[in-house]
């Protein structure tokens, strides 16, 4: 047989579906991937029933409906005094990850290098080695999974095309200060290079803390592409709903690839997530509350178990590192386990580096009803101390 493309043909099966598929063998408690178990909010989900009943249901604009593109550019300049055009710098997609896509795709040529941050998102290196690009990896590292100058000046040189920054950062659940941004914002300026920002956990932050888009901070207008999810949003991740907002001879390209991906986005969801935006603030600061109430539970539980647990600043996981109680076991090993003899599944964050891992970090996901939380701690009761459930 002809070979296949090794970008895509040489990949595993990504440790999403592994774990999931992990947790349906053995009947437990999915704490892996990042999904609720709640339907979403019914006003936004009727909004999308009545515009399909009595909406438009044919191909709507490659761009996305007016409608959309207005309330995305209406809300990023009520949350963070973004001033976008919707007309020539916001564009529909459908999901986080084919923004994503376009964006890497738009920007990046055979023999550019383009500096990626490990932990990463699993599909950013595929499309990177696609286009024909050289990621440049760097690690960060727990607790604080912070940014360093001396670790930017190791790999920002003439031939960095693009930077992908993640912020809020899964699956470490740090939202990014001010002052990294400034910091990655001074490299990217000094470089001349495009920062493509992951930033679908934008709304998802706690504790009062602040999403500052890097497409805000000073010198970066021109050169940055924000990518952001109405899944992630309103907690309706089958929906597959993305945003793009770039200067428009950045979103001009982006659409062009974008046209021979997926072309369009169904017209009903598109309408639905434009009400869904003009929701009041107050809609977007009781989500919070609700999620780091779950945050909070799952977190009280985990520790008194013995959890060695990272504060989680953002989006719907938390993280353990697992080196002080001396398991002599891999984040890997001990996700196996617990899937296997607790019934409860979690994804071990290695999972997320190509290289120079970290091996002692595992994610939960608290998105959950409470009586989930409840069972899958009370099953994780002996699994600090490797005693096997009976």
């Amino acid at each position: 047989m002809t070979s296949m493309n090794k970008v895509f043909a040489d990949l595993p099966v990504t440790v999403f579906e592994a774990m999931s598929q992990a947790a349906r063998d053995n009947n437990a408690i999915n704490l892996g991937q990042g999904f609720p178990d709640d339907p979403g909010p019914e006003d936004i989900r009727r909004a999308a029933a009545d515009a399909t009943v009595n909406g438009y249901n044919q191909y709507p604009s490659m761009m996305g409906i007016p409608e959309l593109r207005q309330a995305i550019a209406a809300h990023y300049g009520r949350w963070h005094k973004l001033s976008l055009d919707p007309m020539t710098e916001v564009m529909v997609t459908s999901g986080g990850t084919e923004a994503l896509t376009a964006s890497i795709l738009a920007v990046v040529e055979p023999g550019d290098e383009v500096v990626v941050f490990q932990p990463v998102y699993d599909s950013y290196l595929p499309i990177i080695r696609q286009a024909g690009g050289i990621p440049r990896l760097l690690r960060l590292e727990p607790p604080g999974w912070r940014l360093t100058e001396e670790m930017l000046a190791s790999v920002f040189n003439p031939k960095t095309k693009a930077v992908l920054f993640n912020n809020p950062l899964n699956p470490a659940a740090v939202v990014y200060p001010r002052e990294d941004l400034e910091l990655l914002a001074r490299f990217c300026q000094k470089f001349d290079t495009i920062a493509i920002c992951d930033e679908v956990w934008e709304h998802v932050i706690f504790d009062g803390r602040e999403h500052i888009p890097l497409i805000t901070i000073p010198g970066m207008r021109d050169r940055t592409i924000k990518v952001g999810s109405a899944g992630k949003i309103f907690s309706l991740t089958g929906w597959k709903v993305g945003f793009v907002c770039a200067a428009p001879p950045l979103l001009r390209v982006a659409a062009k690839v974008h046209q021979f991906l997926t072309f369009t986005t169904a017209p009903n969801l598109q309408a639905a997530v434009a009400y869904g935006l003009g929701k009041p603030d107050q809609y977007f600061h009781d989500m919070r509350q609700e999620l780091a109430r779950s945050r909070d539970r799952l977190t009280k539980g985990l520790e008194r178990i013995g959890f060695p647990v990272l504060k989680s600043q953002g989006t719907y996981f938390l993280t353990v590192d697992l080196s002080p109680l001396g398991l002599n076991e891999t984040d890997v090993e001990f996700c196996k386990r617990i899937v296997s003899d607790y019934k409860v599944a979690a994804i071990p964050v290695s999972a997320f580096y190509e290289q120079d891992a970290v091996t002692s970090v595992v994610r939960f996901c608290f998105s959950k009803k409470d009586e989930t939380l409840d069972t899958a701690l009370e099953r994780l009761s002996d699994a600090v101390h490797g005693r096997r459930k009976r």
